[in-house]
């Protein structure tokens, strides 16, 4: 059974990520933080690939919670997910003169521990018969930081170097890789023009899309062949130095 769980699975990438596993014939353990509806959009393409979908609710931030996942995803579906993408995401600003421990902590429970956790919980179920694989969600900002969003930053770093360390430690029954986009959903932070004014800004002159990162990951999650690799799905922007986030940047025409 090919049985997938995509943290953070409900909304924005996360969804569009889960929508083309579904394509792909993956059951989706669909999460999310709080009791949500799927994004209507996801619904749809889940009904359309017919595949069976279960949404799970934990906090990411609760080590029990964690802890739990598996077990219930494995007691509904009757198997343990075959594939395993870490996307769900904590994000908020800091810099080195509002960022603090506790944040940092904060950050680090979802992006990094969890991921950990929910690795470990996985490959320990996992056989020559039903390896798994596992595709963290970075950010290109891991090979040049910038100043904001210190602490997200760091989480973020962690999790990329958990990625190759991990695939040296859960081979070969387990294979690990990343997907690290760049700016691919836009918020209303942004002014308007700002985001063309920023495509033209990076190497191949445009952004990723959702769908480019989902097939990333699809790519990925049948690629027996590779493990302990990095996609960067970014316009090229991490083969560049940034001072800041994009959304401080060319806000102005």
């Amino acid at each position: 059974m090919k049985l997938a769980l995509v943290t953070g699975s409900c909304r924005r990438l996360g969804a569009e990520i889960a929508g083309r596993l579904a394509e792909d014939g993956y059951a989706l353990a669909l999460h999310g933080a709080h009791a949500a509806e799927p994004d209507p959009a996801l619904a749809a393409r889940i009904a359309a690939a017919g595949v069976e979908s279960r949404l799970f609710v934990a906090d990411l931030a609760d080590a029990e919670a964690v802890e739990a996942l598996p077990a219930r995803i494995a007691a509904h579906f009757g198997a343990a997910p075959t594939l395993l993408v870490n996307n769900a995401s904590r994000f908020e600003d800091d810099d080195a003169g509002t960022a603090s421990v506790a944040g940092l902590d904060a950050h680090l429970a979802v992006n990094a521990v969890a991921p950990f956790a929910l690795s470990l919980a996985l490959a320990r179920r996992a056989t020559a018969d039903a390896p798994l694989a596992i595709v963290n969600i970075l950010d290109e900002r891991i090979v040049n930081p910038h100043r904001d969003q210190l602490s997200y930053t760091l989480s973020k770093q962690l999790l990329a170097e958990m990625t190759r360390t991990l695939a040296r430690a859960l081979a070969p029954h387990v294979r690990v890789c990343g997907v690290a986009p760049g700016l691919t959903l836009p918020t209303a932070d942004y002014a308007p023009g700002q985001i063309e004014r920023l495509a033209a800004m990076m190497p191949l002159q445009r952004l990723s899309r959702p769908a480019e990162v989902a097939e990333a990951v699809a790519y990925l999650a049948r690629a027996g062949a590779t493990t302990g690799q990095i996609i960067f799905v970014d316009g090229g922007a991490s083969l560049t130095a940034f001072d800041r986030d994009f959304v401080h940047l060319a806000r102005e025409g």
